[in-house]
């Protein structure tokens, strides 16, 4: 598919649907930025500095944020699939498919377990943390972890693949905003203040630039 020789990612030949798979993945990022955060700024009694946005799925509007998570994770699946095709054979051709494929399968388990409601939200919540945790709390817990681990590693993985192809921009956008994430979930897990901002911002931009990168390869495609 892809080559890569004396330090240029060579244009590759489409199969069917590559074109396709990779559009999903920019398609899984705008769509779940856009619905998180048009919620996050009108549901009542939401405040992004306190309340990370797994919290929308809670509520009677939650059956939003849990479609968001389940569809967007279904893309990013796609997505892994269009990766594999345009990247194998080529430095990190390995790993970004599979560690996005990761994320893409724990986003949708994320939307399956839902968080407990917490701190004033959904309005009529009590305010402050709840002394225990529902099962299938820790299990959205769980699944956010290693959804988040697997984004920040794919980050670093292209920032590999576009330093050896001779994209210095690229790689280091990648590694940027993988450090990005890493600073953000690093913060809001220290319990810092807006720590539930900051973690937003950091899967956010994660997940944009797993976006901008599947552009980037699809306009290699001939």
């Amino acid at each position: 598919m892809t080559a890569v020789q004396s330090g240029t990612t060579l244009p590759t030949t489409a199969t069917p649907g590559t074109r396709t798979l990779l559009a999903c993945s920019a398609g899984a990022a705008v769509l779940f930025s856009v619905v998180s955060l048009a919620q996050a700024f009108t549901r009542e009694g939401f405040d992004v500095l306190r309340h990370p946005l797994s919290m929308l799925s809670t509520g009677d509007l939650g059956w939003l944020q849990i479609a968001n998570f389940l569809v967007s994770g279904a893309l990013t699946i796609a997505g892994a699939v269009g990766f594999r095709r345009v990247m194998r054979g080529t430095p990190g051709g390995t790993w970004a498919p599979r560690l996005i494929l990761v994320n893409g399968v724990t986003m949708m388990t994320a939307g399956v377990f839902v968080m407990d409601p917490g701190d004033g939200f959904p309005v009529g919540t009590p305010l402050g943390q709840g002394t225990s945790m529902s099962w299938h709390a820790l299990m959205h817990m769980v699944s956010g972890s290693i959804a988040f681990t697997a984004l920040i590693a794919a980050c670093f993985v292209l920032g590999r693949h576009y330093s050896r192809a001779g994209r210095p921009a690229f790689a280091a956008a990648s590694r940027l905003s993988g450090l990005i994430f890493v600073l953000g979930d690093g913060w809001a897990m220290s319990g810092g203040r807006a720590g539930s901002l900051t973690l937003a911002i950091g899967a956010i931009t994660g997940m944009a630039w797993g976006g901008v990168a599947a552009l980037q390869m699809r306009s290699t495609l001939r």
